[in-house]
């Protein structure tokens, strides 16, 4: 009995609505009706809730801000978006208020930020025109807590020493993944690797990958 209900289980469970040439179009009508429903209703919130809740956080914000989510912020600091910045997915700007009292992080022109790229700002963190920043990329100029066992223990925060800004040229791109740690400055045109972690400063116009980070290639 029990393996008679069970083959009549999975049989009604392949059971699908056909989908011939006389069913097709309207299912593909109901498709396209599905899809204009969703995109209407994602341009709404991010229009009217997603993009005037992130810019009430920014100190500027330039004109054809375009997002798809409300980024993910943590505590407060100086946001400064350029022009034309795309904002994939979530991101987060996560800030440490306990060192400085103003970190910040700088978005220039025609820049792209993909989907869960953590910018952690203990001081400043800048990224320049015209740069394509792959997802999941983290930029982190400090090392997050204090590198002496005891001030760790007593949850002190990183000395002022040990926190240096990041700084990101033009027209770069990051691949995903990739890590910038304290400190670097990223030249102009350069390319980082995905998943590659950046310990050092990466000259203008080279291809940098691996971990830590070297230069595989320099354009001429």
């Amino acid at each position: 009995m029990m393996m008679f209900i069970k083959k009549m289980v999975k049989a009604v469970l392949k059971v699908g609505i056909p989908v011939n040439a006389v069913t097709k179009p309207f299912f593909s009508f109901i498709y396209y009706i599905h899809v204009f429903i969703r995109e209407s209703l994602i341009w709404a919130f991010r229009f009217f809730y997603y993009e005037p809740l992130f810019k009430s956080q920014c100190q500027k914000v330039g004109v054809g801000l375009w997002m798809e989510q409300l980024p993910y912020i943590v505590n407060s600091g100086v946001i400064v978006i350029g022009d034309n910045v795309q904002l994939s997915g979530k991101p987060c700007f996560a800030f440490s208020t306990q060192i400085f009292p103003s970190p910040s992080v700088m978005i220039g022109d025609n820049t792209f930020i993909g989907h869960q790229t953590a910018f952690m700002a203990a001081k400043g963190i800048s990224v320049g025109n015209d740069c394509f920043i792959a997802g999941g990329v983290r930029f982190s100029d400090n090392d997050g807590h204090p590198l002496d066992h005891v001030d760790r223990k007593n949850h002190l925060p990183p000395k002022k020493e040990d926190v240096k800004e990041i700084h990101v040229g033009n027209d770069v791109w990051i691949g995903s993944n990739a890590v910038i740690l304290k400190g670097v400055t990223v030249g102009d045109r350069a390319i980082v690797g995905a998943n590659a972690i950046v310990t050092k400063d990466v000259p203008s116009d080279t291809i940098v990958a691996g971990n830590p980070a070297k230069i595989i290639k320099s354009f001429s």
